[in-house]
């Protein structure tokens, strides 16, 4: 009994289940600490969760507790967390009932002080200058007249308007401003969308390319210039295709943009000046060229004017190069005469020795010995064909008594090839018989067509053929003239006829009247008939 009654008090406590007890829990929790400031360094980031979220823990030397940033938040942050950075978090302490856990849900991040910020910032530093973003070898030179000038800056501000004012005083170029942020969330995507952006432009474009780039911003503080600092703007900068001058802040404040662009300027305004030239520079600079160039080819031409001038004065007269060339002359002139006397006198002394040969006696012997030779050449060719004749005879008698002895069976062959040509003779007549037959009768079936359509069975129908004096049929009345001689052919024969009266036009869609037949002129009168 006092067992029973000395455990009566427990039964008057309140009973909870488990998920009341946690969700009370939760609830005392989130009231008590539902805006708190913790201090601590970064563990076990991994970047965002496929989510979105990004989970991790912040931790001291003696403790740990988990944190979590939700998606809507992570992007607002200004800059992105990372492993063993130590940070200010302000946020509120939950629960999560299905582990018995708490976290802290993180509404802002911060760096614990200006050492933190610096120190992330060398550790990215040395992270990308590792991958070669910041070697020299990548830079390139900057063209010394640009045609277009892209700028990366805020279109509000005096960055933008110092640097169009010292382009336009220096050498003025065409300029296009891609206006972004330059501080708060989301400055530096839209930095680093700009500069490729720029790159992505066709040369050929309604926007043209431009020849180089300018990313500029006005001083500032550390965190006013963490933008600049963004690895995607580094990357951004050291994949850039045009070259890309840095002008962020004033000459003291430096940014991690300056490390991989081209070239950085100490501010906007002396980015501007190492883009373009000085036109009055340069106008000067090309006026001194010129002169310079006019100095140098009149004294050119006045050394090369003086080097003729010597090269004449030693060059030789025109008498004395014409003096041996004239005694070459005259000495041959003098000779000619005597040359063409010898010349003479040994041409006839030539001609004179065989001409003393060409006696008539030395002629006649020599045609005399010619007809000689003739002779006998023919007596040998006579003998010759006699002996071939008698030979021939000889051959022809020995063939004719051996086709005399040809044996019967060379006569019953020639028999046989006899039959058979008579047999093939008489086949060949009557296929040609037979061949003729079908000619002869296919000649009758066109010519039985070729009569049915002649003209001459129209004539026979009652129509007559009109023809002029040269036999050339008339087909209009108009073609014939009055009193011409025409001659009328029927069916049986022809007359002649001369027409009289003129051309009456028939009317349209009337109806012919028939021709009466002209009776043919009887024979012994004086005159012919008329045709109408």
């Amino acid at each position: 009994m006092s067992d029973f009654f000395g455990s009566a008090p427990l039964s008057n406590l309140t009973e909870f289940s488990v998920s009341e007890l946690s969700g009370s829990i939760k609830r005392t929790v989130e009231t008590a600490f539902d805006q708190v400031r913790v201090r601590g360094e970064i563990s076990g980031y991994r970047g965002p969760h496929s989510s979105g979220h990004a989970y991790f823990s912040l931790k001291d030397d003696r403790s740990r507790i988990d944190a979590v940033i939700w998606k809507g938040t992570f992007s607002r942050l200004k800059f992105r967390p990372e492993e063993g950075m130590e940070v200010i978090a302000t946020g509120k302490v939950t629960t999560f009932p299905g582990s018995s856990k708490y976290q802290i849900v993180i509404e802002s991040l911060e760096p614990a002080g200006a050492g933190a910020l610096m120190a992330l910032l060398e550790e990215r530093r040395r992270r990308l200058a590792a991958e070669g973003l910041f070697d020299a070898t990548r830079k390139r030179r900057l063209p010394f007249m640009p045609h277009v000038i892209g700028v990366v800056t805020s279109p509000t501000g005096a960055v933008i308007r110092d640097i169009l004012h010292r382009i336009s005083d220096r050498f003025p170029v065409h300029v296009i401003v891609w206006p972004v942020k330059v501080q708060g969330e989301g400055s530096g995507e839209e930095v680093a969308n700009a500069i490729r952006g720029f790159n992505a432009l066709e040369r050929s474009g309604d926007i043209p390319r431009p020849d180089v780039l300018i990313v500029a911003r006005g001083g500032g503080s550390l965190e006013d210039l963490w933008s600049f600092n963004d690895e995607i703007v580094v990357r951004a900068a050291a994949e850039s295709e045009i070259p890309l001058i840095s002008a962020v802040g004033h000459e003291t404040d430096t940014t991690l943009i300056d490390y991989a662009a081209d070239v950085r300027a100490p501010t906007p305004t002396g980015a501007a000046e190492m883009a373009v030239p000085v036109r009055a520079e340069l106008d000067a600079q090309l006026s001194g060229l010129a002169a310079r160039l006019s100095g140098s080819v009149s004294r050119q031409m006045e050394n090369r004017r003086q080097g003729v001038r010597a090269l004449v004065r030693a060059l030789p007269s025109l008498d004395q190069l014409l003096a041996l060339p004239r005694r070459r002359f005259d000495e041959a002139a003098s000779g000619l005469g005597r040359g063409l006397e010898m010349t003479t006198l040994n041409k006839r002394r030539a001609f004179e020795r065989p001409a003393s040969g060409l006696r008539p006696e030395i002629l006649l012997n020599g045609l005399k010995q010619h007809r000689q030779r003739i002779s006998e050449r023919m007596q040998r060719a006579e003998g010759l064909v006699e002996r071939r004749l008698l030979q021939g005879q000889a051959r022809v008698s020995a063939s004719d008594s051996s086709l005399r002895s040809l044996p019967a069976r060379l006569l019953g062959q020639l028999e046989r090839q006899k039959e058979r040509i008579v047999t093939a003779t008489r086949r060949a007549d009557t296929a040609v018989l037979h061949r003729m037959a079908q000619n002869r009768s296919g000649l009758a079936a066109h010519d039985r067509i070729l009569q049915s359509l002649s003209y001459k069975n129209v004539l026979k129908r009652g129509y007559a053929v009109i023809r002029d004096e040269e036999n050339r049929p008339l087909t209009r009345a108009e073609a014939i003239a009055s009193g011409a001689v025409v001659s009328m052919e029927f069916a049986d024969g022809r007359i002649a006829a001369i027409t009289t009266g003129e051309v009456t036009p028939s009317a349209e869609g009337a109806v012919a009247p028939k021709k009466k037949p002209v009776k043919p002129a009887s024979p012994g009168s004086g005159n012919q008939g008329s045709l109408f």
